[in-house]
């Protein structure tokens, strides 16, 4: 699923590239840097849940991690709309 959103992503960008203007691409660009960086942080938490024996602990940093995901998401999708709807 993580594989499928960035190449998602990526397919959308560069179709929006083709009939935009710099601005556009700019803002669109700000809103894939949102998303990658809630992946980046998604992906730490990630990591650190598998190095722990604890399995609470485990628990709670893979739920932490899906929240900054989704949030990451959630904030690039409504960037990507109000960037469309300006322009």
């Amino acid at each position: 699923m993580r594989a499928i959103v960035p190449a998602f992503a990526a397919v959308a960008a560069l179709a929006l590239a083709a009939c935009s203007g710099p601005a556009e691409d700019a803002a669109h660009r700000e809103a894939n840097a949102v998303d990658a960086a809630g992946e980046r942080q998604a992906d730490a938490l990630e990591r650190q849940a598998a190095a722990t024996s604890n399995e609470a602990q485990e628990t709670a940093l893979n739920k932490q991690a899906d929240a900054v995901e989704n949030a990451a998401d959630k904030k690039s999708d409504e960037m990507h709309r109000q960037v469309d709807k300006d322009h």
